[in-house]
C-alpha cells in the first residue's frame, strides 16, 4: 500500500499531462483571453465575470483542438515530428479524446448559461453557439478545402463578440472599439493558422495531400529545402500589415489622434516597435532555406508571445490594468512548455 499510493499519484500526474498536451495548453491562454478582451473593450471589469469568460475560452479552445486532432489522426500518425501528440503516441485513445472534447464543450456552455441567468442576458449564448459551430466546421474540412482558415477566424470573431455581448442586451449596442477587437482577434488567428501553422505542417501536409492554403499556394519541402513562393510571402506580410493598420484605427476614429495624451502617443510608438519585430520574425520564418521544425517552432513561439501584446496595449486606453493580460499567454506558453515538453519555446505537440 505504501508503494501503491505514490505509483497511483504518478500515473494520475502523467495522465493530466497527456490531456494538457491534447488541449494544446501552450497556446490555450490566447483563446481563453479572447472573450475577456471583448468584455474589456466594453468596459467590463468585474473580475468574476472575466474569470468565467477566461474559463469558457479555455474549454472552447480545448474542444476545438481535441476535435481537430481526432479528425486529423490518420494524417498526423504518419509524421514522426508530432509523435509526442497523445493520440499519435497512443497515451490517450480516440474514444477518450471524444469524451474529453464533448465534456469541454458542455462545461463551456454550462458556465455560459450560468452567466446568462445572472446577467439576464441570453442572446450571447447564440453568439457562443455560432463560435462553436464554425470551429467544428473548420475541424471537419480544414485539410480538405484550401483557405478554410477564414472559418476558424470567424469562430474566434464570434468568441470575442461573445465576451462583448454579455455586457449589453442588444448587439447594436456593441461599441466600435469592441468590433475592432473582434476583427483583430480573427485576423491574428487567421495569420497564425493559415501562414504560421501552414508552414509548420507543410512537410507532412504536402506528403499526405492535405489541401491547406500553404500547400495550394505552392509552399513545398524538397530534399529538406523549404520553398516559399512570393505570393505566399506577400499574403503573410499583407495580413500582418492589415493587423497593424486596424489596431491603429481607434486612435483616429475613436480617439482624436491630434489630441492624444503623451501616454497614448507612447502606446502608438510601442505598437509600431512590436509590429517591426513581428515583421522581422516573419521574415526569418518565410526565408528559411531549409525546413527545420525545431527552428520553426522557435519562430512561432516568439511570434505568438509578442503578437498577442498588441491588442492589450491598445486597450490600455480604457484601463491601464489591461496590461496584466499580456502576461497570461506568455506565462502559459512558457510554463506549459517547461512542464510538458522540457523546452521554453518549442512545444513538441505544435
Amino acid at each position: 500500500m505504501v508503494f501503491y499510493l505514490p505509483f497511483c499519484i504518478q500515473n494520475n500526474i502523467m495522465s493530466v499531462k497527456e490531456y494538457l498536451k491534447l488541449s494544446r495548453s501552450f497556446n490555450a491562454a490566447l483563446t481563453a483571453v479572447s472573450p475577456v478582451m471583448g468584455a474589456i473593450a466594453m468596459r467590463e471589469y468585474d473580475i468574476l465575470i472575466l474569470i468565467l469568460l477566461f474559463i469558457i475560452g479555455f474549454f472552447g479552445h480545448t474542444y476545438g483542438f481535441v476535435l481537430n486532432d481526432i479528425l486529423d489522426y490518420k494524417i498526423d500518425k504518419k509524421s514522426k515530428e508530432i509523435s509526442d501528440r497523445p493520440l499519435v503516441s497512443g497515451t490517450i485513445s480516440i474514444k477518450n479524446a471524444w469524451i474529453y472534447a464533448i465534456t469541454s464543450m458542455i462545461i463551456s456552455f454550462i458556465i455560459a448559461i450560468y452567466l446568462a441567468f445572472t446577467t439576464n442576458n441570453f442572446f450571447p449564448i447564440v453568439v457562443l453557439i455560432l463560435s462553436a459551430l464554425f470551429v467544428t466546421i473548420y475541424d471537419i474540412i480544414s485539410k480538405k478545402i484550401p483557405g478554410t482558415d477564414i472559418i476558424l477566424a470567424i469562430s474566434v470573431f464570434f468568441l470575442v463578440l461573445y465576451g462583448s455581448s454579455i455586457v449589453v442586451n442588444d448587439i447594436y449596442k456593441v461599441t466600435k472599439l469592441a468590433w475592432i477587437v473582434c476583427i483583430l482577434g480573427s485576423i491574428q488567428v487567421f495569420f497564425m493558422n493559415a501562414i504560421v501553422a501552414g508552414m509548420k505542417d507543410i512537410e507532412n501536409d504536402f506528403k499526405e495531400g492535405a489541401k491547406t492554403l500553404a500547400v495550394k499556394m505552392g509552399v513545398r519541402v524538397k530534399d529538406k529545402k523549404l520553398i516559399v513562393p512570393n505570393s505566399f510571402k506577400i499574403l503573410a506580410y499583407g495580413v500582418q500589415l492589415l493587423d497593424l493598420f486596424i489596431v491603429f484605427l481607434p486612435f483616429f476614429i475613436i480617439w482624436n489622434f491630434y489630441e492624444l495624451s503623451y501616454f497614448q502617443y507612447a502606446q502608438s510608438i510601442i505598437i509600431i516597435f512590436i509590429g517591426i519585430i513581428l515583421l522581422i520574425i516573419s521574415g526569418k520564418l518565410l526565408n528559411m532555406k531549409y525546413f527545420d521544425r525545431k527552428k520553426v517552432r522557435t519562430f512561432i513561439g516568439s511570434h505568438y508571445m509578442i503578437n498577442f501584446t498588441i491588442v492589450p496595449i491598445m486597450l490600455m486606453n480604457l484601463n491601464p490594468w489591461t496590461i496584466i493580460i499580456i502576461f497570461f499567454p506568455a506565462l502559459g506558453f512558457i510554463l506549459s512548455n517547461i512542464v510538458l515538453h522540457g523546452t521554453i519555446t518549442q512545444p513538441k505537440t505544435m
